[in-house]
């Protein structure tokens, strides 16, 4: 498996061919054959990409060649989705660990008690 870190704004993937003009006119989507010509054309055989909220912190698209990651569960207090973390080991195995979404009473308690959604630094760091 070849696997090249690099930062690409890949736009969103839907279940059509081709590409297409994204619904909020800021990007495009496009559909698994452009996955796989991009794959072949630069000898790869993943597209990891982000930004992108998914239910269970992680998502295949176009037949398990391009994986979506979202790291932050319970994004912005609006959705009920996990996040996710993905490991490459030495031999390329690809493995996730799954950051569980708070339940309501716990996101009404962080919340409730003013407390902001990141940890405090202590008394040593103010």
């Amino acid at each position: 498996m070849n696997i090249i870190p690099f930062s690409l704004d890949f736009p969103l993937p839907l279940c059509f061919q081709g590409w297409g003009e994204n619904d909020r006119g800021v990007s495009f989507t496009f559909g698994g054959d452009v996955v796989r010509q991009f794959l072949r054309r630069h000898d790869l055989d993943l597209v990891v990409r982000a930004h992108q909220v998914v239910e269970d912190g992680y998502e295949f698209f176009a037949g398990r060649e391009l994986v979506t990651v979202f790291s932050a569960p319970n994004y912005c207090g609006e959705f009920d989705n996990a996040g996710a973390m993905m490991t490459v080991d030495d031999t390329l195995m690809c493995s996730f660990q799954i950051l569980k979404p708070a339940s309501a009473a716990q996101q009404r308690s962080a919340f409730g008690s003013g407390r902001t959604g990141t940890p405090g630094r202590g008394a040593g760091g103010r």
